[in-house]
C-alpha cells in the first residue's frame, strides 16, 4: 500500500513536471513566432505600393494622402550613410560574342526616321529628344537576331531575361526628365545602352550602372565604338546610386522597383532635382513616377501605368 502510494505520488509529480515542460515550451514557441511575424512585417525600406488614385506623404513614411505628395524628409532621409556597393570591371566580349550590328545604312536611317515621325513625335514635343532619337541607331543596340523588329514600337529581348524599351517610351521619359546640355544625370539599368545614348545626345554628363556583367561589357564596347566613349559606366548594383558623382540633376531607372530607392532621392540635386521611376510589383503593371527635389522637399506626380522588367538586385 505504501508502495503504491509512492508510486502514485511520483506520477503526480513526473506529470506535473511534463505538463510544465510543455507550458514553457509552447510559451517560447509562440514568443518566437511572434517576434518573427513582427520582424517579416516591418519593412526595411518604406514600400511605396500606390494606388491609381494615392501619393506619397513622405519618403520613409508610407503614409498615402490625395493629390501632389510634398515630402519634408528627415536629414537621415536626405543624407542617408553611403552603403558598401561591390563593383568589378565589366567584362569586354569576344568578338565572336558581339552580336550586334554597327552599320548605320540608308534603309535603316529610313526606317528610324518613320519610327520618329509615327510613334515618337505625337508623343513628344522637346525637339532635342526627337533629335536624339533620330540620331542613336537602335537596331545596333539589339541582337542582331531582331534586326528586322528594331524600328518597331515595342520592347526587344537583349538576353539575361532584359530588354531594350519601346521607342515612343524611351522618348517619353525623356522628356520627363526636362534635361538641359551640361547637367548631370545617371541611369539605372544601361541594359542595352540604348537609353545612355539618346541621354548622351542631350547632355556629356552621363553615368549609367548595370548589374548584369555581360550586359555591362556589351554596352561599354558599343559607346566606345559609335562614339559615346565618355558616357561614364559602372558595374554594380543600382539601387545605392553613385554617390561619388552625387548629387544629379535627373535620375532615370529603367527597372521597376516595388519601392523608391531612398540613396537615389538623397543623390538628387536639392536644386531641382527631377527622377523618373517604375515603382510596383514584379510582373505585374506598375505606375510611372516623376519625383522632384527643392531643398528637403520632395514631390512626386504619378504619369502612367507602365510594364517593366523587375529592379535586379546583389
Amino acid at each position: 500500500m505504501a508502495r503504491d502510494t509512492c508510486s502514485h505520488h511520483w506520477q503526480a509529480f513526473a506529470a506535473g513536471v511534463l505538463t510544465l515542460l510543455m507550458i514553457l515550451l509552447s510559451a517560447c514557441g509562440e514568443e518566437e513566432r511572434g517576434l518573427v511575424e513582427e520582424v517579416a512585417e516591418t519593412p526595411v525600406e518604406t514600400f511605396l505600393t500606390l494606388s491609381p488614385t494615392s501619393t506619397v506623404a513622405a519618403v520613409l513614411t508610407p503614409t498615402l494622402t490625395s493629390g501632389p505628395a510634398q515630402v519634408t524628409p528627415t536629414s537621415a532621409t536626405i543624407t542617408p550613410t553611403p552603403t558598401f556597393r561591390p563593383t568589378e570591371q565589366a567584362p569586354t566580349p569576344a568578338d565572336d560574342e558581339f552580336d550586334r550590328e554597327l552599320t548605320d545604312s540608308e534603309e535603316m536611317r529610313a526606317r528610324r526616321d518613320e519610327l520618329v515621325r509615327r510613334r515618337v513625335m505625337p508623343m513628344v514635343s522637346d525637339q532635342r529628344v526627337i533629335a536624339a532619337m533620330q540620331a542613336v541607331p537602335r537596331h545596333s543596340f539589339v541582337p542582331t537576331s531582331y534586326l528586322d523588329q528594331a524600328y518597331n514600337d515595342h520592347p526587344l529581348p537583349i538576353g539575361y531575361g532584359q530588354t531594350i524599351s519601346q521607342p515612343s517610351l524611351v522618348g517619353m521619359m525623356t522628356e520627363m526628365l526636362d534635361l538641359q546640355p551640361g547637367e548631370r544625370v545617371l541611369e539605372i539599368g544601361t541594359g542595352s545602352g540604348y537609353q545612355a545614348a539618346i541621354l548622351r545626345e542631350i547632355t556629356d554628363q552621363v553615368y549609367t550602372i548595370e548589374i548584369i556583367p555581360e550586359l555591362a561589357g556589351v554596352a561599354r564596347r558599343l559607346f566606345d565604338t559609335l562614339g559615346y566613349s565618355d558616357i561614364h559606366t559602372l558595374r554594380g548594383d543600382g539601387y545605392y546610386g553613385w554617390w561619388e558623382y552625387a548629387p544629379f540633376d535627373a535620375i532615370i531607372v529603367t527597372a521597376a522597383p516595388d519601392h523608391v530607392p531612398a540613396p537615389l532621392v538623397a543623390q538628387l540635386s536639392p536644386n531641382g532635382g527631377r527622377m523618373v521611376i517604375p515603382v510596383g510589383p514584379p510582373g505585374g503593371y506598375q505606375s510611372l513616377w516623376l519625383i522632384e527635389r527643392h531643398g528637403e522637399d520632395v514631390t512626386m506626380h504619378r504619369m502612367f501605368d507602365v510594364l517593366f522588367v523587375p529592379f535586379t538586385r546583389e
